[in-house]
């Protein structure tokens, strides 16, 4: 059982096994060109050996980006090591982009600067490209299946590198073909030409990778997880979804709304359709989906119209906003406070623009009824402390020790324009639940109300 498990702890992942492969190879094609090369005095082979050169380089960061990838999250890196594999693919493209301005540079020198190139096209040379090109194809197709079975940037990448060596190689063979015709600088332009498939290449590598580190929202993702998202039955309330994609693997973001009179598990099964739906469009996809209640259709219409006569000029305070439905269209009502002095015509001039403004704004508002009301102004107030108010507050506290058990902690007569208004503030205990505290308030007002003359009594609760 012990080695069974040791074995699996050092067993060679599949993508390392790949990436192995491909660093053996890219070795091997190296000292092969490199080797001819020299021996032919080849401007295009030796371009094509730096290519391998920089392909080796990239197999090995390769190598090292999967080995470091395939890692799971953990504390410090809680999205995984994923980008690992793009950073190793952003370093082959600036690699690559080095190697060809060499290329260019050396190729440029013998067809601009007239001196012929010194190639000796000798047969082996013709026999060892045709080698380099079987086995470059064959890299081509392991890659590929590699970066499709794995979701990988890396072996994609060097799918896309192969390839590109593959046309190379072809253009490198046709240059020594020409130059063993009798025209040498054949070989120059063909390095020429492995340069320009160098350059393309690393810029579409370092575009595409860079796309990824800078978490831009891969667009055909994004549309599978919005066409599935939007299919669900029922629908679900979609307010943001961010997509983005790492190392292969897709991150869904997802915010929707639920009635607000839904529970918990309502909201979470709601949750769980919308992340069944991304992952069966994007498999393998991580998803976070965040519930919030949406406002009712009513709730919507009660703050537009609110918010619009809000608008209205000389308008002071507005509450009681009603939404109903009557015979299948919506009414709006609303209590309108205005100055007390204000003469009628004006008040209702006033009450118009208002509903005018309310039909306006909330279009599917098909009547509104305003009733007015005059706004309480700030008026004269006079403590009383005479010998008539002496039995009311004797009465006050007899009502407050029945009820709650103690005497009031301050208790206020006051006089104003309407009437006689009682100030009463009551000490309750500390533990007390709110919901108690105001009952108890309510029932000391309410006998007040039954036995003292008074217009209003304010109670306030203190611990």
């Amino acid at each position: 059982m012990t080695r069974t498990q040791g074995s699996g702890r050092h067993r060679v992942s599949p993508q390392r096994r790949t990436a192995l492969v491909s660093v053996v190879a890219a070795a091997a094609l190296v000292a092969i060109k490199l080797a001819t090369a020299y021996a032919t005095h080849s401007l295009g082979l030796f371009s094509e050996a730096i290519h391998s050169g920089t392909d080796l380089v990239a197999a090995l960061l390769t190598l090292f980006a999967v080995g470091l990838a395939v890692r799971p999250a953990d504390k410090h890196h809680q999205y995984g090591h994923g980008k690992a594999e793009h950073l190793a693919a952003l370093a082959e493209g600036v690699i690559l982009v080095g190697a060809s301005v060499v290329i260019i540079w050396r190729a440029a020198g013998h067809l601009v600067g007239g001196s012929t190139s010194p190639v000796d096209p000798a047969w082996y040379a013709f026999v060892v490209l045709v080698v380099v090109i079987a086995i470059d194809l064959s890299r081509v197709v392991v890659s590929m299946r590699a970066a499709r079975r794995f979701g990988s940037a890396a072996f994609a990448a060097n799918a896309l590198h192969f390839g590109g060596d593959t046309a190379g190689s072809f253009a490198v063979l046709i240059g020594l073909g020409i130059a063993r015709a009798g025209y040498p600088n054949g070989d120059s332009v063909a390095a020429l030409f492995v340069a320009v498939l160098v350059l393309v290449a690393a810029f579409r590598l370092m575009k595409a990778n860079t796309d990824v580190l800078m978490d831009r929202a891969p667009a055909a993702a994004n549309e599978a997880a919005l066409t599935a998202v939007l299919g669900l039955q029922p629908a679900v309330e979609l307010r943001r979804l961010r997509v983005r994609q790492v190392a292969g693997k897709h991150f869904a973001d997802v915010v929707i709304g639920v009635s607000p009179t839904a529970v918990v598990g309502q909201g979470h099964a709601a949750a769980d359709r919308v992340e069944a739906a991304i992952q069966a469009a994007l498999p393998g996809t991580d998803v976070v989906v965040h519930v919030e209640p949406l406002a009712d259709a009513d709730t919507k219409v009660r703050e537009r119209a609110h918010a619009a006569a809000l608008q209205v000029a000389r308008v002071r305070e507005i509450h009681n906003v009603t939404v109903l439905d009557v015979d299948g269209g919506c009414e709006v009502s609303l209590h309108l406070k205005l100055p007390g002095e204000m003469p009628l015509d004006e008040a209702h001039a006033v009450a118009e623009a208002v509903e005018r403004a309310i039909l306006d704004a909330v279009g599917e508002v098909d009547s509104v009824q305003t009733h007015l009301e005059p706004l309480a102004e700030e008026g004269p107030g006079e403590r009383l402390d005479d010998l008539d108010t002496e039995a009311d507050r004797a009465t006050v506290e007899r009502i407050v020790k029945r009820v709650i058990g103690a005497v009031p902690r301050e208790l206020r007569f006051m006089r104003t324009i309407e009437g006689r208004v009682l100030f009463l503030t009551l000490g309750l205990e500390p533990g007390l639940p709110l919901a108690e505290a105001h009952a108890r308030a309510s029932a000391v007002e309410e006998q007040i109300r039954g036995e003292v003359d008074v217009v209003d009594v304010i109670v306030h609760t203190e611990p």
